[in-house]
């Protein structure tokens, strides 16, 4: 395919959940021949790449973030043939394909892991991993305080008495990235599929692989999601630790060697946005999920304050800002954004919890959608927001799989319920899914309204205000382009994109247009020149 130079400074990227986006065989589990099957819907949607989370053999304790090959594919997503061909089916769309890496932890079943626990402290199958002597006098006690993302401590212990960190689940052993034996096998497994043909790589915990070398305690309380601290600003022992740098550094060299602007994408949960910045200078990543973003509340000054600062941090290092609203780890922004302003809730509402206004959830997204592609940088979407779905907030306690579920005994529900398969038909078994009506996590009767056959060719649509966005983004220029604010209202969100006005109306009352815009893209229809309460508009200045 044809390679654009520095393609992804202004980028829209699809994330796809292979396990949730389309089953080929009809065991219930998406797999890549399903993710093949569909890249025509991607191309139509116009997005610039894809992004798939990971499909790598494992036992699935963390549905596939532990791995226990990185050079292969689960057989319940297909053979290494389907990446192969699902690469070069996606580039013959002039869709790039970017895959997840997983460096902090891998699968405690990896072959590593196993010789780990087979050989004696100190040994160097040990040194791969953080293996640590226990406290107290028989080293009955963990050899720090910190404690698991996921819930529960970070410190499990093995027979002949040590311990071994996982910062996730129990089955998700640390790796030692102070060890040259892990730093070689990554950037080796970096080679591999860039031989492939991949065009970049989504860096798990990008944050997390280094950690204070004292492995000094940390007892504030950890946020479930994130990891970070939750009082005092102090960076945990366990996070954006500098050292992380370095491995990029080198990374970034490897990647420079191939053809095709080929590119690293931080997943690092970092605030505050220059901190974040590091992470993008010239010679490390090329883009890092902007985090602050996604959890910045629904009013004009939270999202103004945000994107001035987000913007501001990424130019001192030349980078360009990357947008999100929804991924696999968090609410669907369809439902985050019916919920009372200011409610915080990292991972899951459960049937217990206080339900999301569903329409105005769905008003509200569709309005930030807009302000998000509206603005100068790269944005990711997350399969399925395009049809507007929302969280699937009442899935019974039995079928939940989420590790965050069982090790906090349900107090977190966790990120099953953004994960359900997505409709493609409404009519049909698995809404359209797969050829059964199986579905590894139960969808909820109202995907079947919001299927993509229900929505293509229907004016006002989510589906078509999407394809509508993404070609005018790219006419326009916008992930090109330059932000210059537009003073007025407090709660208004105005600004110039080059010839185009984005307005966001975060008001009670409408907002006048200004004289003679002229109106390209509305997330709501509008009556006149007014922009209602929660409704973002695109306008072509005169």
């Amino acid at each position: 395919m044809e390679y654009t130079v520095k393609w992804w400074r202004d980028a829209v990227i699809y994330q796809v959940y292979p396990r949730s986006f389309a089953d080929s065989d009809g065991d219930g589990i998406g797999d890549l021949p399903g993710i093949i099957s569909r890249l025509d819907h991607l191309a139509d949607l116009g997005v610039d790449a894809v992004w798939l989370s990971p499909f790598y053999p494992s036992p699935q304790a963390d549905a596939g973030y532990d791995v226990a090959d990185y050079r292969d594919v689960d057989p319940i997503f297909g053979r290494l043939d389907d990446a192969d061909k699902l690469i070069t089916e996606a580039h013959a769309r002039r869709i790039r394909v970017i895959v997840d890496l997983v460096p902090n932890h891998t699968s405690s079943r990896h072959v590593w892991f196993q010789a780990a626990l087979a050989a004696a402290p100190g040994s160097p199958e040990r040194d791969r991993y953080v293996f640590r002597d226990g406290r107290g006098p028989s080293g009955d006690e963990p050899p720090n305080s910190w404690q698991s993302v996921f819930g529960g401590g970070a410190w499990t212990r093995v027979p002949d008495g040590q311990w071994y960190l996982h910062l996730f689940d129990v089955a998700q052993p640390d790796l030692n990235w102070d060890n040259p034996e892990v730093r070689a096998e990554f950037e080796d497994i970096l080679r591999f599929w860039l031989d492939r043909g991949v065009d970049g790589f989504r860096v798990d915990v990008a944050h997390g692989l280094v950690k204070q070398a004292d492995l000094a305690d940390w007892h504030l309380p950890m946020v479930p999601l994130t990891g970070e601290g939750t009082e005092g600003g102090a960076r945990p022992p366990m996070w954006d630790q500098d050292g992380v740098h370095e491995i990029y550094r080198r990374w970034r060299k490897i990647l420079d060697s191939y053809p095709g602007d080929r590119i690293l994408v931080a997943e690092a949960w970092v605030q505050p946005a220059e901190r974040l910045a590091a992470y993008v200078r010239p010679d490390e990543m090329h883009q890092a999920f902007n985090f602050e973003y996604l959890e910045a509340s629904w009013t004009a000054a939270a999202q103004r304050s945000v994107i001035t600062r987000s913007l501001a941090a990424s130019a001192a290092v030349g980078a360009p800002t990357t947008w999100v609203l929804s991924n696999h780890d968090v609410l669907r922004h369809a439902s985050r954004l019916g919920l009372p302003v200011g409610e915080v809730r990292p991972n899951g509402i459960g049937a217990g919890d206080p339900q999301p206004d569903a329409a105005l959830g769905l008003r509200r997204a569709r309005a930030a959608t807009l302000l998000m592609l509206g603005l100068p940088g790269s944005a990711y979407l997350y399969q399925g927001e395009e049809l507007g779905l929302p969280e699937h907030t009442t899935l019974p306690d039995e079928v939940r799989q989420d590790p965050t579920f069982f090790r906090t005994g349900g107090s977190s529900v966790g990120r099953d319920g953004c994960r359900v398969p997505i409709p493609w038909s409404g009519s049909a078994p698995s809404f359209g899914f797969g050829p059964t009506d199986k579905t590894w996590l139960p969808q909820p009767a109202v995907f079947g309204e919001l299927a993509l056959d229900r929505q293509q060719g229907v004016p006002g649509s989510t589906y078509e205000m999407y394809v509508a966005a993404l070609r005018l983004r790219r006419a326009h220029e916008l992930g090109d382009g330059a932000l210059t604010w537009v003073a007025g209202a407090d709660e208004v969100v105005a600004f110039h994109n080059g010839t185009v006005l984005v307005l966001t109306n975060f008001g009670s009352a409408p907002a006048p247009l200004p004289e003679g815009a002229e109106v390209l893209l509305s997330s709501e229809p509008l009556a006149g020149r007014e922009v209602p309460t929660d409704v973002t508009v695109w306008a072509k200045l005169a």
